[in-house]
């Protein structure tokens, strides 16, 4: 296939992680759409390394999905305790680091 195919397809998956992102106010699509836009990022890092026969690209990904799995481990922590404080993953509700 095509690299534009690919590239098309990366921004696809940018533009549902941005819509995700601003458009909803869930605590828990707020944190899979920002990992739908870390996998979009993946796949272009996948991509011009795969065409352009460079490892670079693929040392990127590798770093990428560490912070990936850092924030996924963090992110649920938090979303699971504020969860257990207010009983509503509504991100407009939180105001808890307000002084």
């Amino acid at each position: 296939m095509d690299i534009t195919f690919y590239i098309f397809i990366s921004m696809a998956m940018f533009a549902i992680g941005i819509i995700g992102v601003l458009a909803k106010r869930n605590a828990l699509i707020f944190f899979l759409s920002i990992e739908i836009l870390l996998n979009a990022a993946n796949l272009l890092f996948v991509i011009f390394a795969w065409r352009w026969g460079n490892q670079t690209g693929l040392v990127w990904v590798f770093f990428v999905l560490v912070v990936a799995a850092a924030e996924a481990a963090v992110g649920l922590a938090i979303i699971i305790n504020l969860f257990r404080s207010k009983q509503n993953v509504d991100v407009d509700q939180y105001n808890v680091l307000r002084g």
